[in-house]
């Protein structure tokens, strides 16, 4: 992985530009964002849960820290793509936090809309990170200017899979 930014991992500086393997990246980062992630989300939906001020402070501040770190990992335009797509898939995010709530007899509907910030949030960075993961793993490079199949490959069966798998869960979560 080519990073965008500088930063420091295990006490080694790595500058803009310098190549890091994504062992040192994708491990970490889907481990502990899934830690900080699932405590908001048991945090926003558990019954008298901490007050709202309380979960933005604690999402809030791991999703700046999260933002920042992409943006050096992978690039204003990777990063700007995340939020783009976010924008335009709530719907799908809605349907799965539903289905996950749902998992513990809950119905998202029964919770106002800004108790959904922070799991909202976490789930458009974890899903982004594993779609960066697939494609560090499998070696697919995205090239700027020129048309990259490998990259449109991971862009359909991403798109493909995504689909499929909101479609079920929005259905059978009926």
């Amino acid at each position: 992985m080519k990073l965008r930014g500088s930063v420091k991992i295990n006490g080694k500086q790595y500058k803009k530009g310098d190549h890091v393997p994504w062992y040192f990246i994708y491990p970490f980062f889907l481990f502990h964002m899934a830690g900080f992630g699932g405590s908001g989300f048991v945090m926003a939906y558990i019954n008298d849960g901490p007050p709202l001020s309380f979960l933005y402070m604690h999402g809030g501040i791991a999703i700046v820290v999260y933002t920042a770190f992409y943006l050096a990992f992978f690039g204003v335009d990777e990063v700007k793509w995340m939020f783009i797509n976010a924008g335009l898939g709530v719907l799908a995010i809605y349907t799965q936090i539903g289905w996950l709530v749902g998992l513990f007899g809950k119905n998202v509907d029964d919770y106002p809309i800004e108790r959904h910030v922070i799991p909202f949030l976490y789930f458009v960075l974890y899903t982004f990170l594993l779609r960066r993961a697939f494609m560090d793993i499998f070696g697919i490079k995205a090239s700027e200017g020129e048309e990259n199949t490998g990259m449109n490959k991971v862009d359909y069966i991403y798109i493909i899979g995504s689909i499929l798998f909101y479609g079920f869960t929005y259905i059978f979560g009926r």
